[in-house]
């Protein structure tokens, strides 16, 4: 990791001040361990205007480096050749848990609007870019679709759904990550609930068929994990 990239991730950990030791260093290691946060920033994925809807947010990880990233291009200190951050850009996030979403809403104060609500029946608002971390597999397949339909209805024409989630048709790294998050549900007594995978074709097929443009990158780099990033657009009907 260079030095520009640990200044993202101090500043990102820096609006987490009132928050546990636990829950700033898990928003810490969320960032420099999982490749999906730095890849939207330095491939230039998000739109610089509108709002970004961060649905299924957590303790709000995207939302920190989004905020950090603004911070640290305002002061010359951005990594040559990246693309600038949406400066431009709205951001919200939708949270069921409700000490997740404490802690990402006390840590993004007048940054970022957080909320507690289930995102299956949560309100959405018109919006230039949707994300979905990690987030589909803990609904029933009926509800994905769901989920997916209400975030096509809320983007606007040419807006952006990046979805990520674990390819089933991977092998024998789809058997590691789904144990990577079966093994914490049942260490948290949720041993009765099941987890819905699709395979990336499945994946991308539901999101054609919902009216988007569909490109897959893989997303797993430097982990054993079998995760796929879909950059989706909203085809003009």
């Amino acid at each position: 990791m260079g030095p520009q990239h640990k200044a993202l991730l101090d500043a990102a950990e820096r609006l987490y001040p009132g928050a546990d030791v636990f829950d700033r260093r898990f928003a810490r290691n969320k960032l420099r361990f999982d490749p999906v946060f730095f890849a939207l920033l330095q491939g230039g994925l998000l739109p610089d205007r509108g709002t970004l809807l961060d649905l299924g947010c957590g303790r709000g990880p995207l939302l920190a480096l989004l905020v950090a990233a603004r911070d640290q291009f305002s002061r010359g200190q951005w990594p040559p050749g990246w693309p600038p951050p949406p400066l431009n850009l709205t951001l919200q996030g939708i949270e069921l848990n409700p000490d997740h979403a404490g802690v990402a809403r006390r840590a993004l104060i007048d940054q970022a609007r957080v909320t507690r609500h289930d995102i299956r029946d949560a309100a959405f608002p018109p919006c230039s870019a949707v994300v979905l971390l990690d987030v589909l597999i803990f609904l029933e397949e009926r509800d994905q679709r769901r989920v997916l339909e209400r975030a096509a209805a809320a983007l606007e024409p040419g807006g952006l759904l990046l979805v990520r989630d674990a390819d089933a048709g991977a092998g024998l790294a789809f058997l590691v990550t789904r144990w990577s998050v079966r093994l914490p549900e049942i260490l948290r007594g949720r041993l009765r609930n099941r987890l819905h995978y699709r395979s990336a074709k499945q994946w991308a097929g539901l999101l054609e068929s919902l009216g988007f443009s569909v490109a897959v990158e893989p997303m797993s780099a430097g982990t054993p994990f079998a995760n796929v990033l879909f950059h989706c657009k909203k085809r003009d009907k």
